[in-house]
């Protein structure tokens, strides 16, 4: 049995802060590997152009190129249609028994998830990683967080000691559409891909 951590995302553009979660997850819970799984349609991001998933894939691709604990992953890709996470987990679990899976969310999905479709199943279906920093717009810590989704739904929620790192893949996209430069934020090889297919110049921005 192998111990897989998911890490979903629109990686819109993949970031140096997704890379930093899924080390340290490998680390701190000796996990075997850690799947990157860019979505398809996300549905909490319909009010916005999100990226071919193409492009999307083939960055994530290059940024976790060379480390074999990493795995660019095309799973919900292929599925087609609007994204969800208590189906992708249920699939997972149909075509891959043998797995644990542990979910790799940031601090805001951890206080945002009883919005997502199926909360209940999400947190059923696998043992939760949650980066262990406060969200500023929630109204109460992330201990108390954790210690009601525990008890409400029966979680598994662990704690992932490491900051997040403070950028978003919106406000990436915003530099790379200003034509500043991004290379403290990415992979010296997705900065490299973004300018040379001229990505996020027409960008839409949360």
């Amino acid at each position: 049995m192998s111990k897989i951590g998911i890490m979903g995302g629109t990686f819109d553009p993949i970031h140096n802060g997704h890379i930093v979660l899924g080390k340290q997850a490998l680390k701190e819970y000796n996990l075997d590997k850690i799947w990157f799984m860019p979505t398809g349609h996300p549905p909490h991001k319909k009010d916005h152009k999100v990226t071919d998933a193409s492009y999307r894939f083939q960055m994530v691709k290059l940024a976790i190129e060379g480390q074999e604990e990493f795995v660019c992953s095309d799973f919900e890709l292929l599925l087609g249609g609007t994204t969800y996470t208590a189906k992708t987990l249920f699939l997972l679990h149909e075509k891959f028994p043998e797995h644990t899976f542990y979910f790799i969310i940031g601090a805001d999905s951890l206080f945002e998830i009883e919005k997502w479709y199926e909360p209940k199943k999400v947190l059923s279906q696998a043992i939760i990683l949650a980066a262990d920093r406060e969200y500023e717009e929630a109204d109460k810590s992330i201990g108390a967080q954790i210690a009601y989704l525990t008890t409400h739904y029966n979680a598994d929620i662990r704690r992932l000691h490491c900051r997040e790192m403070d950028i978003s893949s919106s406000e990436i996209r915003k530099l790379a559409e200003e034509g500043e430069s991004i290379s403290d934020y990415v992979p010296e090889v997705v900065e490299e891909y973004i300018i040379r297919h001229r990505l996020y110049k027409e960008a839409e921005h949360e």
